[in-house]
């Protein structure tokens, strides 16, 4: 019998990672915070868009889990004097750009005992991506490609 993965306490579970397997992800959108003019680079919120018009939002949690979700992009939002949300398509401004089109081969969630999923890494046919929640931030890299010809 297997010991089951802890779960984000403020958020449950989230979607379990094999949901993601076979889904090919068509487009890209992201929330980012806009202030005074300029918008931060790294995005508040990531939604991959399948092609059966399915999206998986990936967050980081106010814990510091990563939030993975079954739930489709949200509308933008104004902040007051802390700027605002902006949302909309950001396929070539992740690292997902090159893998739009390409199916989810596998998905390998990392957790951590106190705050549930930490890390997902999504292998598609021409390389990985990273997703992590670091320091309350939602951070995605492209893995590099090791032992190819």
């Amino acid at each position: 019998m297997s010991t089951p993965r802890p779960a984000c306490r403020a958020h449950g579970p989230g979607l379990a990672p094999s949901a993601l397997v076979g889904r090919r992800v068509v487009a890209v959108a992201a929330a980012w915070h806009e202030h005074e003019g300029r918008q931060d680079p790294i995005p508040v919120d990531v939604w991959l868009l399948d092609e059966r018009g399915g999206a998986v939002r990936l967050g980081a949690g106010t814990d510091w889990c990563l939030e993975v979700e079954a739930e489709p992009p949200y509308e933008g939002y104004d902040m007051g004097d802390w700027g605002r949300i902006a949302v909309g398509p950001a396929d070539d401004r992740t690292p997902f750009a090159p893998h739009l089109g390409h199916p989810v081969l596998a998905a390998r969630p990392e957790h951590h005992p106190l705050t549930g999923r930490t890390a997902l890494e999504l292998d598609f046919p021409h390389g990985t991506v990273r997703c992590e929640s670091t320091g309350g931030e939602l951070l995605l890299h492209a893995v590099p490609v090791t032992g190819a010809p």
